[in-house]
């Protein structure tokens, strides 16, 4: 064989296994129709409503409506603007951190639970649980099949004193007889919220 012949084959060769890879790699991130795939709550979630600090472009929590206040430590306190069943078998609360000290609030590391998978996510309030007295029943936040928290996420390590970090967390909805729960958020008392 001459060498510009050896070439062009190794050429062909390389095309054909990229060919291969990209094929694979398109089988395996989508192309499926979930046939015979059960899907976890988690994945089939609807839509949450983003919220971040400065509120730009995302959807915010009705603030009109508080359902509870909690104070924190060094004048952090945790509003609740609403807790919403929806049809899909979730339930969305939403609300609000707010820094009413006057230095800058650095928010702590507990707020994304122990969890090393979730940790890896990146800062998150996936520590945050309901706890249903009546059902004697605990509910964790979300987790989407990545394994990232369906809450707020990504957010500054620190709130500005006079500023908010708006938020949402997603959970299983309690029974349908269930209408009040405790949110459990580290640094934070327990907090009573009715469900709407």
């Amino acid at each position: 064989m001459t060498i510009p012949r050896v070439r062009k084959m190794r050429r062909a060769g390389a095309a054909a296994l990229l060919a291969a890879g990209l094929a694979f790699s398109v089988a395996a991130c989508g192309g499926d129709s979930g046939a015979g795939e059960e899907k976890s709550p988690a994945a089939a979630s609807s839509t949450p409503p983003k919220s971040s600090g400065d509120g730009e472009g995302k959807n915010l929590p009705d603030t009109s409506q508080v359902l509870v206040t909690v104070h924190g430590d060094d004048g952090i306190d945790m509003v609740i603007n609403s807790a919403e069943r929806d049809s899909g078998g979730f339930l969305t609360v939403s609300g609000q951190l707010k820094n009413t000290g006057a230095e800058l609030y650095t928010t702590p590391v507990q707020w994304g639970g122990t969890e090393e998978a979730v940790a890896a996510t990146g800062r998150s309030l996936a520590a945050m649980t309901l706890v249903d007295s009546k059902d004697k029943k605990r509910y964790y936040v979300l987790r989407d099949t990545d394994n990232r928290p369906l809450t707020t996420s990504g957010f500054e390590p620190s709130i500005e004193a006079g500023k908010s970090l708006t938020f949402f967390a997603q959970f299983p909805a309690p029974a349908q007889s269930t209408t009040q729960v405790d949110l459990q958020f580290p640094g934070f008392a327990n907090a009573t919220i009715e469900i709407s």
